[in-house]
């Protein structure tokens, strides 16, 4: 196997390994995303590929799918640790800017967002952009941490030397906006991951054609 990939594999286990001394399990943590957001089907996509914990666990289920980042840095880890597993044909890997991507209007039928909301500079335009992604029997899955999951993250990262940024909105705002855009919201948490499942309303899209 390549040496490249198996040094970024090595990097992957530490930082896994970092998470657990913490008391977060990053495959339960993502396995959890994925069994509240069954059954999926038709076309997959991924807001947000990051370091790809959630790809990994996507491609581990047996799914293909497209994942898109706005940092090829970020990507290229993930683009590497699925080369580790041996899922490259299952993976679509895109750079796209979240806040107006290249593919077109209702193209997947499942879109997850994971832990993406607390980073993003315009978040509700992030939102309309899912949106409009989303195809009409769709549904979008966005997942963020809970306020005990961010304390661990902060803790990482103050022990890394840097500092966790986070942004004012929370899943809490996003579940109030994807209601006043007529989609019907369930919401799920574990101790350190709250998970919104929301389908659109076709009721409501009938009665007001502004939504």
């Amino acid at each position: 196997m390549d040496k490249e990939v198996l040094e970024n594999h090595k990097i992957y286990l530490e930082r896994k390994k970092l998470y657990q001394s913490f008391g977060y399990d990053v495959e339960k943590e993502r396995d959890f995303i994925l069994a509240q957001a069954k059954p999926l089907y038709g076309k997959i996509l991924e807001a947000g590929t990051g370091k790809g914990h959630f790809a990994l666990a996507l491609a581990k289920a047996g799914y293909c799918f497209v994942t898109f980042d706005i940092s090829a840095d970020e990507q290229r880890f993930a683009k590497l640790n699925i080369a580790h597993f041996g899922f490259q044909k299952q993976v679509d890997f895109r750079i796209e800017n979240g806040e107006r991507t290249s593919f077109s209007e209702g193209s997947f039928d499942i879109v997850f967002s994971v832990n993406v909301l607390h980073h993003l500079r315009n978040p509700y335009q992030v939102l309309d952009e899912l949106i409009r992604l989303i195809s009409q029997n769709g549904k979008l899955i966005l997942a963020d941490f809970t306020e005990e999951g961010f304390k661990i993250m902060n803790k990482i990262h103050a022990l890394e030397g840097n500092a966790h940024e986070v942004g004012k909105t929370k899943l809490i705002d996003a579940e109030s906006y994807l209601r006043g855009k007529c989609f019907l919201v369930r919401s799920i948490q574990s101790m350190y991951q709250q998970v919104l499942i929301a389908s659109k309303d076709l009721n409501k899209i009938n009665d007001y054609f502004n939504c």
